[in-house]
């Protein structure tokens, strides 16, 4: 598959067909995962693969208590829709994340991205050194990991609404608690087949990018 290809239909998907993954094509996602770059090359990723039919329904029963509370409180900043086309986009996706919460745990494979909870901030005679978070050393091995995903045909969908309820995801699966569970990746085929797969409605890149300074649009 071309990579642009990829990348462009590289989608949420939150509708999972419950047949089993293959346990290679699994690992095939990890290796390109463990590819992606980190500050420094600290590679401070680690990977919990859930299977296991009870605890992924356990972790599926956590999460939704949490979507429980995240739901009303997202909607209540929520600003107006701008359009009815927005409003019917916001609400297509707000029925697929409610799918999601209700059936998080018949996803045949969870994945838990975990880090070490660490600082990047380093100091100097000067003062720190701010050098951003390290979560920035993580997400690209978890885009690294969904992009393989799609390319075997498999969906997934980063979230991490579980995060109100870490504590328990974290005992449910013995994550050590020096360690920050900092996504949760579902992964199937998906309901709706390859057609799952397709570029979703985004802001034009010309819209959001400045050149050289902010507000010039053209180079």
């Amino acid at each position: 598959m071309d990579l642009i290809d990829a990348i462009l239909s590289t989608c949420a998907v939150r509708r999972f067909r419950p047949e089993p993954l293959d346990d290679e094509d699994v690992r095939t996602c990890l290796r390109a995962a463990v590819q992606a770059p980190s500050g420094g090359n600290i590679q401070p990723w680690q990977f919990v693969v859930v299977t296991d039919a009870d605890t992924r329904r356990a972790i599926g029963a956590v999460y939704r208590r949490a979507y429980d509370r995240y739901e009303p409180a997202m909607a209540a900043i929520r600003p107006p829709a701008r359009s009815s086309d927005e409003e019917v986009a916001f609400e297509r996706m707000r029925r697929s994340a409610r799918y999601l919460a209700e059936h998080l745990g018949e996803a045949p494979v969870l994945v838990l991205v975990c880090m070490p909870a660490i600082s990047m901030t380093l100091t100097d005679a000067e003062g720190p050194l701010d050098v951003g978070t390290p979560y920035a050393s993580v997400y690209p091995a978890v885009q690294n990991l969904m992009l393989a995903a799609r390319a075997l045909g498999i969906g997934t969908t980063l979230t991490t609404v579980y995060r109100i309820y870490q504590e328990e995801v974290r005992r449910l699966c013995a994550v050590p608690d020096r360690y920050e569970i900092v996504a949760l990746v579902p992964m199937g085929r998906p309901v709706h087949g390859p057609t799952a797969f397709r570029p979703r409605p985004r802001r034009p890149a010309d819209t959001v990018t400045h050149w050289n300074r902010w507000g010039a649009r053209t180079r």
